[in-house]
């Protein structure tokens, strides 16, 4: 069976994005999804995403981490699914889509896609680190000299901490009030990815309640480009939380899964 796929970026964090509207990809094989998402025998992506029907908003969104298992939110997939929408005609400008999470609103201007994140009402302050889910769940810490950082060591060692099910792990160095450098050890994915949109929320998030900044728009630095998060509080509720970058279109192709061993 052929299917269709289309390559999308957020910030250097790639997908293989797939239309199933007529319910054709075999979603339910995860070793499939696996090798499709393996970057020397598949297509290569840190996820795969299927835009999908919803009888309530203009598509659903299916998320599978690279090891093939269905994953939480991911913020710059969820970007991605919104540019792979309106380049389909499925929305215009705006968009309502549901994900595992629930329900986001999203729109889309000049190959920017501004997404909703869901609110944000725990945030859990530790010695050495910040915890808190904003769609996955993200510990955040704050280290010297980021750049040199051995995150894959670290990031492994500490997602190990948190069970089965694990956490990403998010490292962060501040440049300014507003301004603050994020690598990530990602889950799933078992590797530092050149971003992560839901990771970029949490660190957003977290150092603003640890009062590392008074901002409530903060730009963060990624190895693969910059991203913004906005938010309000209220009632020591993060609410109106945004994520904001770009989602980029790299290339389409069709790809025989017959040929695949799944």
């Amino acid at each position: 069976m052929n299917i269709t796929f289309y390559k999308y970026e957020g910030t250097g964090n790639d997908f293989i994005m797939i239309d199933n509207r007529e319910q054709s990809f075999p979603k339910n094989n995860n070793n499939l999804v696996r090798k499709l998402c393996d970057r020397h025998f598949g297509i290569g992506a840190d996820g795969l995403i299927l835009l999908e029907n919803d009888a309530e908003t203009d598509f659903r969104m299916m998320y599978y981490n690279a090891d093939g298992k269905e994953g939480t939110m991911c913020g710059n997939g969820g970007r991605c699914i919104v540019a792979f929408a309106y380049k389909l005609g499925v929305i215009s400008e705006k968009a309502t889509f549901n994900a595992i999470d629930g329900l986001h609103h999203a729109s889309i201007e000049n190959g920017l896609v501004s997404l909703q994140m869901i609110n944000v009402n725990k945030v859990e302050i530790h010695t050495n680190h910040v915890f808190t889910n904003t769609g996955s769940p993200h510990h955040v810490q704050l280290v010297e000299n980021l750049s040199k950082y051995d995150v894959f060591t670290n990031g492994k060692k500490l997602r190990k901490t948190y069970g089965d099910e694990g956490s990403n792990i998010n490292f962060v160095e501040q440049i300014n009030e507003s301004t603050f450098n994020v690598r990530t050890y990602e889950r799933g994915v078992e590797n530092e990815t050149l971003a992560c949109g839901t990771g970029v929320t949490a660190v957003a998030i977290a150092m603003h309640k640890i009062n590392k900044t008074k901002s409530n728009n903060i730009k963060l630095l990624v190895l693969g480009g910059e991203l913004e998060v906005s938010f309000n509080v209220e009632n020591k509720q993060y609410k109106n939380v945004f994520l904001k970058g770009p989602a980029t279109f790299v290339f389409k192709g069709v790809i025989n899964i017959d040929h695949i061993d799944a």
